[in-house]
């Protein structure tokens, strides 16, 4: 698999880990020291943060809205740094837009390790 399918795959994995719920997929996808920065201006450092706040918000949070990602665009910084930029749609379970609500503009910085990209830092942006 190359790269941007790899990058394609991670993103993939932060829509099914949010639309069902699942905060321990989501949290395995960070590395130990990473950095995000959620919607809503959180700041959060380091898995063990990331992971006790997404234990709190993320079940539930699918049963009124959830997203879909998109891949917009990747810049490789180097080979195994890239800045990914994603396009996140709100939806209903179901999978029905949802139009009256903004979407929202994540950009991931992706680290390859051991192999595998993980997410070191994220923002995510609501766009208005």
């Amino acid at each position: 698999m190359n790269d941007i399918a790899e990058i394609e795959k991670l993103v993939a994995t932060v829509q099914h880990s949010q639309q069902n719920e699942l905060p321990e997929e989501f949290i395995g996808l960070f590395r130990s020291d990473a950095i995000w920065t959620t919607a809503h201006g959180k700041r959060l450092t380091g898995r063990d943060e990331i992971a006790s706040f997404t234990r709190q918000v993320l079940p539930g949070a699918a049963k009124e809205a959830t997203a879909t990602y998109e891949v917009a665009h990747v810049l490789f910084i180097r080979p195994d740094v890239a800045a990914v930029k994603i396009r996140q749609r709100p939806v209903r379970p179901d999978g029905t837009p949802i139009l009256d609500q903004n979407e929202g503009s994540p950009l991931y910085v992706l680290s390859k390790e051991d192999g595998a990209w993980r997410i070191a830092a994220g923002q995510n942006t609501i766009v208005l």
